[in-house]
């Protein structure tokens, strides 16, 4: 059998179900784990062994008396830095903010606790989580664990390599621009960003969804079963529903007619690499293979969209960093400080015009996606890039050239999802982006989990250096 931390979601509650083995001993062999990556990787924070121990230990004690509390009872789990804990500060990845305990969990980790996961650690993220990388100036920084020279892509950085590294099977990130799907496609896992509201998060804000990294689709099925839960704090959730999260078979029948739309150009940011390029072309004709319709889409996010949204994020990061206790700014990542200072000058106008484009950005996927089931394209269009830098540009006035496959699907509230379909000459992970309708997000799920069975063998994980 694999070793315990290798085993996913599922296979873990059968084996507590049999009693092969406790979610102590799962608890210890991901701990002991954890210590042989951690050096390495920097993926966590606020790790602490004895309390993911004594949650290990309550949950052996349920299994022991045939009464497991939820649906994932003593399953190892790490929550983003982002979403609050009780008692725990939230530094959103900036020595900027001052470390205050939080008054109650956000929803993403009342359902967890609910459920009975083993909350393992809080995982890492930059400032503010507005860069697709791992550089932080409160955080150590991450790196991808198949290539310690790499980035494992952000804002959902520490639990990209957490999933990839093998730190338990389940994890969860949040996604305004592409956050959650950037590092499951440069770690080479998988990463739903659902429809805008299905997943509660408190505070919420346009565009921005809690979603789960895993290893497998099932797992992110299980993950969602309880994250999907109603919470009355987010003002913008959608209403619940009974959604049967593990029906995805019937596999790759599922595809046969299908009419996907195949998006090899982003419209702006940077070119598509050839690498990128053909493993996602591979992965449409496996698609076609199996009985899918796939056809070219033609390019829909303009410059002035992808522009507009970075200088109205500017502005409101300027704003925040303007609330700063004096002392406190100069804290701030310089690349982040400098790319929202870089607003200073815009006026009411400006403002104005920059924050039209969210809904022009929304209006436009939504036309381009219409006549279609689903929509594949790549999910960034480089592999990862070096560690140190907090973008690929390295240049904070042109800081989102990366996220034009993306950003559209958080504006338009759609589902989408990254899932590993290739390697680069380096053996550098690539990733498929599934885009669903509104709403579809258990649709993502079963073609995600159909591509699963069509792509075949996997490249084992990555492991600790010696």
């Amino acid at each position: 059998m694999s070793a315990l931390h290798e085993l996913s979601a599922a296979q873990l509650l059968a084996g507590y179900r049999q009693r092969q083995f406790s979610p102590v001993e799962v608890a210890r062999d991901v701990l002991e784990h954890i210590t042989r990556w951690e050096p390495h990787l920097a993926a966590t924070w606020l790790l602490r062994p004895e309390a993911a121990l004594a949650q290990a230990r309550a949950s052996e004690a349920r299994w022991l008396r045939g009464a497991p509390c939820g649906l994932l009872d003593g399953v190892p789990a790490t929550l983003k830095d982002n979403i609050a804990t009780a008692g725990d500060p939230t530094p959103l990845g900036t020595a900027a903010v001052p470390l205050v305990p939080a008054s109650a969990d956000a929803p993403p980790a009342a359902r967890l606790r609910e459920a009975g996961a083993v909350l393992i650690a809080k995982t890492t993220m930059p400032d503010y989580g507005m860069l697709s990388s791992g550089l932080s100036s409160f955080h150590a920084l991450a790196r991808n664990p198949w290539d310690l020279s790499k980035g494992p892509g952000g804002s959902s950085a520490g639990a990209g390599a957490a999933a990839a590294a093998g730190y338990g099977p389940l994890h969860v990130g949040t996604d305004i621009g592409g956050s959650i799907r950037l590092p499951a496609s440069w770690c080479g896992i998988f990463g739903l960003k659902p429809s805008l509201g299905r997943v509660p998060i408190d505070p919420p804000y346009t565009g921005r969804a809690a979603g789960p990294m895993t290893r497998t689709v099932q797992d992110a099925a299980l993950m969602m079963q309880v994250l999907s839960r109603p919470d009355a704090r987010d003002s913008m959730s959608l209403p619940p529903q009974d959604i049967d999260w593990l029906r995805l078979a019937p596999g790759l029948e599922r595809l046969r007619g299908l009419r996907l739309g195949l998006l090899l150009d982003a419209g702006c940011g940077l070119g598509l690499d050839d690498e990128v390029r053909a493993a996602v072309a591979a992965a449409a004709r496996l698609f076609e293979q199996a009985g899918a319709i796939v056809e070219p889409m033609r390019p829909f996010l303009t410059r002035q969209m992808l522009d507009g949204m970075d200088h109205f994020w500017r502005m409101r990061s300027l704003i925040d960093m303007r609330q700063l206790a004096p002392g406190q700014l100069d804290k701030v990542l310089p690349f982040i400080r400098q790319w929202a200072e870089s607003a200073a000058a815009f006026d009411g106008a400006q403002v104005f015009e920059a924050g039209a484009q969210f809904h022009a950005t929304r209006l436009a996927t939504v036309r381009a996606c219409a006549p279609f089931d689903y929509v594949l394209s790549p999910v960034a269009p480089i592999t990862a890039f070096a560690a140190e830098l907090p973008a690929p540009t390295n240049d904070p006035l042109q800081p989102l050239e990366h996220i034009a496959f993306t950003v559209p699907f958080n504006m338009s509230e759609q589902p989408a999802a990254s899932i590993h379909c290739g390697y680069s000459a380096t053996g550098l992970p690539i990733g498929l982006q599934i885009a669903g309708q509104r709403f579809d997000d258990l649709g993502v799920l079963q073609i995600a989990h159909a591509f699963e069975q069509l792509r075949g063998p996997q490249r084992p994980w990555p492991q600790p250096p010696e």
